[in-house]
């Protein structure tokens, strides 16, 4: 029977041209530290996904963007950060050439590669490059460099499946895939091959998962506040959507003490005693700690020798994720933070803002005011009152029902001509998300209906009318990038103890963006403006890079590239490496790089977004930050206000320049070990002024004034009454060109195989182990602070936090058909604090840094000062029952830890959350089962 075959494997040496480079060699321990990730590493990690792989990667730091967080820009996708210069520092290739970015920019400005829909069994390796390579590949290689690389032939029938379960439940995960490929290339001068892949992966609801501490909202036996959501308390001035919608008197006698202000509509769902005694909380059914998704991936490959040695590739290729999101989020004004549906405003709906073509419009859809008349058939109250609870029949909170299709066409000549090595490529590759939305309330229309009396606040509305209030709609966004690639290279000379090697190349590219706003929200009439972004860019380049070995044992290089953007000019930024191997058993190595990062079409297009990050007091409204001091509005501390990202136009390009300096060991058979010292240093940074520049002070523009509750001084007593300013309603923030990050670290990588004696098997284990140094933040006027450790920056991608360690562990022995395999991840403890946003004391980070109220109006215990350590451990086993087939079995989160708590980030599922979802997303899943099996004819 025909085997399945990865591709011809020769008994000679190869040479093959290894990430970072253009020159091909035989001995793969480059001067630039580049760790790779075999289909065996990748089949034995047990993990599901490619995204889950690359989370767990040493090298990958701040700013990484995964699943678990519902309020991201680009949520649903995955992203890879290394050194923590976030994805837009790193450059993801497929088959060494650029693919087009997800439409959707990580924060509405960094472009990233969507690893998350690229399928396993298409995959051959991924190289690691963790060095600075804009030299290379230009523009976004400043941290390193994501090669993924695609199978190049198959022979033969593969099939596959597994199922997996969580222990905790939710997560259900189903996948199968199927390839084969027909012809020998070596003997048929032929090979054609087909691979498939389906995965299915079910929902995991905060209700999963509340019996956990991360996952309780109800803080008072952590000296917190309860912010379950339908629960009165001094944080929402006793006022809150919860099981029934009740209407409210503001201006009876007794305020909220009173029973007589209080009508519930739906008396058997609550009442006011069930009420102010927490009885009536609502459990979040719907808000996803891990969405459900559907992948469908298909490649097709083609190989084709052609006379003289060369060799014509085709390869197409089409992956499709689908996945269904929501915000978490709720409606600002309605006083019920982080709820899962959307709720009534109960005082006045300030209206929403739009922005197109750079014109900002406030107020769009304004009701000055909502009380529901005293003449209203269902107040019974004899006065104006306010209504409060959420809106029946809705969809939870801002969903997204988002299907992203990647499409790749790709031509690949690789031949010989005139003593030169020639490589020529040619790419059309598209990313096109296809978005469904519900949950979104068009607030003006809803108020008509309940004035007009056509709309019941309980439940059992027309679904015409309930449409009318929440309007499904849909929105195309679309990413393109084609590439021409041409690369030389041959030995133009012998010089010393070897030949001096030349490469060169030309690159082209061209990026359109078409990225619109939603267009319910691009007129302001269900929410401000969606993010968007409209631009385009062309890139050409020329490239060069020579390589020698002058004396024996010394292998040097140097290579430098100049790049035109069409949208700011151009760039140059030369590299140069050595690597001395004075013996077999011992090697320095050691690189120097410029780099740079090129404005792109979200910063310097027709783009725009609205973002919140850290909460404040209301400068005029919550003066002392005290709710109830006489004359403050309750409401107004503690806020996350609106900002308004707008692009600036002569935006200069990101510059860095990375070091590294390693040893290489190899003291014994089987043991080999690289030491890597790194230092990045990146300038002119790209940035938004909120957060980031000390000295800008947002130009708030506010709403009407209208009355609101207003504290008396006397306890939590407050009035109806009419503040001297209206509400925040947006801050313009652009981006602006400031300051820089430094971060330096040491890397190590270690690999030992060793064979049992008595034929027991043998034994494989790997190491790779990061540490950071430093991560310094440079802002206006030369200030620095140091976030190594800590929750900063916070601003940058959910406040992913920046702990200084990371390891993974891989310990495996197989013998005969048993193969089995342990991985140990572990990330450091680190501070809640960030002393970027001067959120240095450790009482109130939760609300400075990630704008939580667990503890407002409370000192925070001590204890969520810092954020534990964590570690996993995952279980693969296969064993080959025969030739053809293999079972396998896997336990990802072995030991079940739970997340460590983390009070300070908002890169999660909500206020009800409290974990770090870009770091500790295993911890949150739980321990997960699954079985599968390999059959190959």
């Amino acid at each position: 029977m025909a085997q399945t075959q990865d591709g011809a494997a020769p008994q000679q040496v190869q040479r093959v041209v290894v990430t970072g480079s253009l020159i091909s060699r035989t001995d793969t321990e480059t001067p630039a530290p580049v760790q790779v990730l075999t289909s065996q590493d990748i089949q034995r990690s047990g993990k599901t996904s490619i995204g889950e792989l690359l989370n767990d990667l040493a090298a990958n730091g701040q700013g990484t963007l995964g699943s678990g967080f519902s309020g991201a820009f680009a949520n649903g996708a995955q992203g890879v950060s290394l050194r923590g210069l976030t994805v837009g520092a790193t450059l993801v290739l497929v088959d060494g050439h650029r693919i087009a970015p997800y439409p959707l920019s990580d924060d509405s400005q960094r472009s990233f590669v969507d690893v998350s829909n690229i399928p396993f069994d298409a995959i051959e390796s991924i190289e690691v490059l963790k060095a600075g390579a804009s030299s290379t590949y230009g523009s976004d290689a400043i941290a390193g460099v994501v090669n993924i690389k695609l199978k190049k032939n198959l022979t033969g029938t593969r099939f596959s499946a597994e199922t997996g379960t969580t222990q905790h439940g939710g997560g259900d995960t189903h996948k199968a895939s199927f390839s084969t490929g027909i012809g020998d290339l070596d003997n048929d001068g032929y090979n054609a091959f087909i691979t498939a892949e389906w995965r299915r992966q079910g929902d995991i609801k905060t209700s999963d998962r509340d019996q956990f501490m991360w996952d309780n909202a109800d803080w008072r036996s952590r000296g917190g506040n309860d912010l379950r959501l339908g629960v009165p308390s001094k944080i929402n001035s006793f006022l809150t959507a919860t099981s029934s919608p009740f209407l409210y008197n503001p201006a009876g006698t007794g305020g909220v003490n009173n029973a007589a202000n209080f009508q519930f509509l739906d008396p058997s769902a609550c009442n006011y005693t069930k009420y102010m005694a927490g009885g009536c909380a609502v459990r979040d059914t719907t808000t996803n700690i891990q969405p459900a998704t559907e992948n469908i991936n298909v490649m097709v490959g083609l190989t084709k020798k052609l006379n003289n040695d060369w060799e014509l590739a085709f390869k197409g290729s089409m992956f499709q994720r689908n996945s269904i999101n929501n915000r978490g989020s709720s409606y600002p004004t309605t006083g019920t933070f982080g709820a899962f549906m959307p709720s009534y405003s109960p005082t006045t709906v300030p209206g929403n803002t739009s922005l197109n073509n750079g014109v900002l419009v406030t107020q769009i859809g304004r009701v000055p005011s909502t009380l529901i008349p005293a003449t209203a058939s269902y107040n019974q109250l004899g006065a104006p009152a306010r209504l409060y609870g959420f809106i029946p029949g809705m969809d939870p909170v801002s969903t997204i029902d988002n299907t992203a299709k990647t499409t790749r066409f790709a031509l690949d000549l690789h031949g010989n001509a005139y003593g030169w090595d020639v490589s020529a490529a040619a790419g059309v590759t598209e990313t096109k998300l296809d978005l469904k939305y519900s949950g979104y309330i068009d607030r003006s229309a809803l108020y008509n209906a309940i004035f007009n009396g056509s709309w019941n606040p309980v439940g059992g509305n027309a679904p015409a009318l309930v449409e009318q209030v929440s309007p499904h709609f849909s929105n195309s966004l679309d990413s393109k990038l084609n590439y021409i690639d041409l690369i030389g290279s041959r030995d133009l000379m012998q010089w010393g103890a070897g030949p001096v090697a030349l490469g060169a190349g030309v690159h082209w590219h061209k990026r359109q963006q078409n990225a619109p706003a939603s267009p319910l929200t691009a007129n302001g009439q269900v929410a401000s403006t969606s993010a968007f972004v409209i631009g385009d860019e062309t890139n050409s380049a020329i490239f060069a890079e020579l390589q020698a070995t002058p004396i024996k044992n010394l292998e040097v290089g140097i290579s430098s590239r100049y790049d035109h953007f069409d949208t700011y000019g151009n760039s140059f930024t030369p590299a140069a490496k050595f690597k001395w191997s004075p013996s077999k058993m011992f090697g320095v190595r050691g690189t120097f790089a410029r780099g740079f990062r090129a404005p792109n079409p979200a910063e310097v297009g027709n783009a725009g977004s609205f973002f919140t990050f850290n909460a404040i007091n209301d400068p005029v409204l919550c003066k002392d930050g005290n709710q109830y001091t006489a004359g403050n509005v309750p409401s107004a501390c503690g806020i996350n206000p609106p900002y308004v990202q707008v692009t600036s136009k002569d935006l200069s390009p990101e510059k860095s320049k990375s070091y590294t300096l390693g040893i290489i060991v190899e003291p014994v058979k089987g043991l080999n070990a690289t030491l890597d010292y790194y230092k990045i240093e990146v300038r002119n940074q790209i940035v938004t002024a909120a957060g980031n520049d000390p000295n800008f002070f947002p130009d708030f523009v506010r709403g009407p004034a209208t009355p609101v509750d207003i504290a008396t001084g006397n306890g939590t007593d407050t009035v109806v009454g009419t503040p001297s300013v209206g509400p925040v309603i947006y801050a313009k923030s652009p981006y602006i060109n400031l300051g820089g990050t430094k971060t330096s670290g040491i890397e190590a990588d270690v690999a030992y195989r060793w064979r049992l004696p008595s034929d027991m098997g043998l034994v494989h284990a790997n190491l790779s182990a990061s540490h950071t140094f430093s991560y310094i933040t440079e802002a206006a006027g030369g200030v620095t602070y140091e976030l190594a450790g800590t929750q900063g920056p916070s601003v940058v991608s959910g406040a992913t936090g920046s702990p200084k360690d990371r390891a993974q562990f891989t310990l495996g022995w197989n013998r005969g058909p048993l193969d089995v395999t342990a991985t140990m991840n572990y990330t450091s403890s680190f501070s809640t604090m960030d002393p970027s946003l001067g959120a240095t004391d450790c009482a109130s980070t939760g609300l400075d840094v990630g704008g939580r109220r667990y503890f407002q109006g409370k000192d925070q215990p001590g204890v969520y000062c810092d954020v534990r350590s964590f570690t996993t451990t995952n279980l693969n086993v296969v064993y080959k029952v025969s030739p053809n087939l293999s079972l396998k079995g896997a336990i990802l989160n072995l030991f079940d830890r739970q997340p460590p708590i983390d009070v300070a980030t908002y890169g999660n599922a909500g206020n009800q959350t409290a974990y770090n979802a870009s770091l500790h997303q295993a911890g949150a899943v739980g321990r997960f089962y699954s079985l599968g099996l390999n059959y190959t004819f």
